[in-house]
C-alpha cells in the first residue's frame, strides 16, 4: 500500500510541476491511421520543405499546422497538387491556431472555439467489403471521437466498434490488420483517449493510443504498432531543434492468469471461477539527435516486467533499463529487454534513406561465431518522391528478423500486450522485400502499384529448441508473395474511400494466414471510412 502511495505522490508532483511551467497552444495526438496527413508531411520532408523526426508517431496535431504553416511559407516551392492539398489539410488542423469561426475550416459534426475553450466531436462510421474466390468478407465500424482544449490542457477520446466477418486479424496472423479482445466472435472494441499538457519545449499525458517507432513504408520493426491500444504516461521534450526526446511507461495486458489472485463467486447466477491476469508493464525511451539539419539519429531502450506493481525505476525517463534490471532482479532471472537505433536522412533532396535496428539480445561473442546469431531485426530502405517525375514516389524497403527476436520464454514477459506482438507484424524469424510505386495525379489521390515477398522460418519457441544456434531462415514455414493495385481518395478531410485489386498467394503453416486469404487469390477490396 505504501509503495502505491508513493507512485501516486510522484505522478501528483509531476502534474503539480507542469501546471507551473510556461504555457503554449495544447496538443493532443493525431491517429497514424489517418495516413493521409503523414503521407504529405513526408513528402514535403523529403523534398526539404519542412523537417519532421518520421522515427516516432504519432505526431501531434499543433506539430503538425505548426509544419504546414512551414510550407505555406514556401509555397512557391510546391507544384500545383501540393498547394491544393496543404489548403485542404489547413482547414482541418488550422483550427488549432486560428481563433473563431471566419475562416474557411473543414466541417464538423460539432464545433466550438472561444479565448479558453474547444471542442470538436465528429462521427467515427465506415466500412469495407473483399471479394475473392472464398466468397465475400465484410468490415464495418460505429462510433465517436471528440477532442478539446482547455487552456495549456488538452484531452481526446475516439469509441469504436468493430465487426468483421470472418475475423481477419487475429493475434497468430502475420498481417498489419488490427484486431482486439473478440466478442460475439465477430465483435471488438476499441477505446482511445486521454489528457495532455503542453508547455513551450514538451508535453506530457496519460493517453491510450496506437504509437508508432522507427522509421517505415510497410510496418515498423521497434513498436509496429498493430496491437490493441494500452494505457501509458507519455513524456515529449524538444527543448533545442537539434535533440528530441520521447519516453513513455504503459501497462500491458499479459493475458497469463495469476492463480494466487483469481477465486470463486457464487452468486444468483451460480458459481464462477473469476480469474486474473499477471500484471505486466513497459517502459521505453527514445533519444533523437540531429547533428546537422535532415539527418536524425535516433536510439533507445525498452523493459517488459511484471512486478506486483509499478516499479519507480521505470518511470525514469533517461535510464538504460538493462543496468538498471540488473540491479532490481539482482541474484534472479532478469526482465525483458530491448536496445534499438534508427538513422534517417533526407540531406539529397527528394530521397528519403533511412535504417532501423531493434536488439532483443546482444552478445559480442557471437558475431563472429558461424553457428549462433544475435536476437535483432533490422531494416533498410529509401523514398524517392517527386524525382524524376512530378507527383511520383518510388519505395524500396528490405526487413530482415532473426530467430527468438520479440520472443521470451516467460509467458509474463513476452514482447506483447493482448497475446499481440508489439513489434513487427512478421514476428520473429523472418524477411520481406516491399516496393511500391505511387502517383498522386490531383489532391489526395494516391494511386499505388505494390509488391510484397514475405517470409518466416520454423517458430523455434514451439519446437522446444535451445535459445543458441537456431539457423535463420533454415525452412521456409510460410510465405506471403502479393501484388496490386490501390487507389485512394479522401473526399473531404477524414472521409477516404478506396478500392484494390490484387493478386496473392500464401502458403505454409495455416495458423498464420486467415483461411479466407489462403492459397492463390484475386481479392477485390472497395471501402469507405469517415474518422478514426
Amino acid at each position: 500500500m505504501k509503495r502505491n502511495t508513493y507512485i501516486s505522490r510522484s505522478f501528483l508532483v509531476l502534474f503539480l510541476f507542469l501546471s507551473i511551467a510556461p504555457a503554449l497552444p495544447q496538443e493532443v495526438p493525431h491517429p497514424v491511421n489517418n495516413f493521409g496527413i503523414y503521407e504529405f508531411l513526408d513528402e514535403l520532408a523529403n523534398s526539404k520543405i519542412i523537417v519532421v523526426n518520421s522515427a516516432v508517431k504519432p505526431y501531434s496535431r499543433l506539430f503538425i499546422v505548426n509544419r504546414l504553416k512551414e510550407a505555406d511559407v514556401k509555397r512557391d516551392q510546391l507544384s500545383v497538387r501540393q498547394q491544393k492539398e496543404l489548403d485542404f489539410y489547413l482547414k482541418d488542423f488550422g483550427k488549432e491556431l486560428n481563433a473563431g469561426k471566419d475562416w474557411k475550416r473543414r466541417k464538423d459534426l460539432f464545433y466550438y472555439k472561444d479565448s479558453l475553450f474547444s471542442f470538436t466531436f465528429n462521427p467515427v462510421l465506415g466500412g469495407e467489403l473483399f471479394t475473392n474466390s472464398s466468397g465475400q468478407a465484410a468490415y464495418w465500424r460505429n462510433g465517436a471521437e471528440v477532442r478539446g482544449y482547455v487552456q495549456h490542457w488538452g484531452f481526446f477520446a475516439s469509441l469504436r466498434d468493430n465487426h468483421e466477418k470472418p475475423l481477419l486479424g487475429l493475434p497468430d496472423y502475420l498481417t498489419k490488420r488490427e484486431g482486439g479482445h473478440i466478442k460475439e466472435d465477430t465483435d471488438w472494441s476499441e477505446m482511445q483517449g486521454g489528457v495532455t499538457y503542453s508547455w513551450k519545449w514538451g508535453s506530457a499525458g496519460l493517453v491510450k493510443d496506437k504509437l508508432q517507432w522507427g522509421n517505415n513504408y510497410n510496418g515498423a520493426n521497434i513498436f509496429g504498432g498493430n496491437n490493441p491500444t494500452f494505457v501509458q504516461f507519455k513524456l515529449h521534450l524538444t527543448p533545442v531543434k537539434w535533440f528530441d526526446f520521447n519516453y513513455f511507461h504503459g501497462w500491458l495486458n499479459s493475458m497469463v492468469v495469476d492463480s494466487t489472485r483469481s477465486y470463486w463467486v457464487t452468486n444468483s447466477y451460480g458459481t464462477d471461477y473469476r480469474e486474473v491476469y499477471h500484471k505486466k508493464f513497459v517502459a521505453a525511451n527514445m533519444f533523437t539527435i540531429s547533428p546537422v539539419k535532415y539527418l536524425n539519429i535516433s536510439a533507445g531502450n525498452s523493459i517488459v516486467y511484471n512486478n506486483t506493481t509499478v516499479n519507480p525505476a521505470y518511470l525514469v525517463p533517461l535510464f538504460f533499463y538493462k543496468s538498471v534490471d540488473h540491479s532490481v532482479s539482482s541474484g534472479i532471472d532478469n526482465m525483458n529487454s530491448q536496445m534499438f537505433f534508427d538513422i534517417s536522412s533526407r540531406q539529397i533532396r527528394n530521397l528519403h534513406l533511412y535504417a532501423t535496428l531493434f536488439v532483443d539480445e546482444l552478445a559480442v561473442s557471437r558475431i563472429s561465431k558461424k553457428d549462433e546469431w544475435n536476437f535483432v531485426s533490422w531494416k533498410a530502405g529509401f523514398r524517392l518522391s517527386n524525382y524524376p517525375f512530378r507527383d511520383f514516389s518510388l519505395t524500396t524497403e528490405f526487413t530482415y528478423t532473426y530467430p527468438l527476436a520479440y520472443q521470451h520464454y516467460v509467458p509474463t514477459l513476452t514482447f506483447e500486450s493482448n497475446d499481440y506482438n508489439l513489434g513487427h507484424y512478421l514476428k520473429d524469424n523472418s524477411r520481406e522485400w516491399y516496393l511500391s510505386l505511387d502517383y498522386h495525379p490531383v489532391r489526395t489521390l494516391d494511386i499505388k502499384l505494390w509488391f510484397i515477398d514475405a517470409i518466416r522460418g520454423p517458430d523455434y519457441t514451439e519446437l522446444g529448441a535451445p535459445r543458441l544456434g537456431n539457423p535463420p531462415l533454415d525452412s521456409i514455414e510460410w510465405r506471403n508473395t502479393s501484388f496490386g493495385l490501390k487507389a485512394s481518395y479522401q473526399v473531404i478531410n477524414d472521409l477516404y474511400a478506396w478500392f484494390s485489386l490484387s493478386h496473392s498467394h500464401i502458403s505454409g503453416d495455416t495458423r498464420w494466414s486467415p483461411e479466407y486469404f489462403y492459397g492463390k487469390k484475386n481479392t477485390l477490396n472497395l471501402g469507405v471510412t469517415l474518422g478514426f
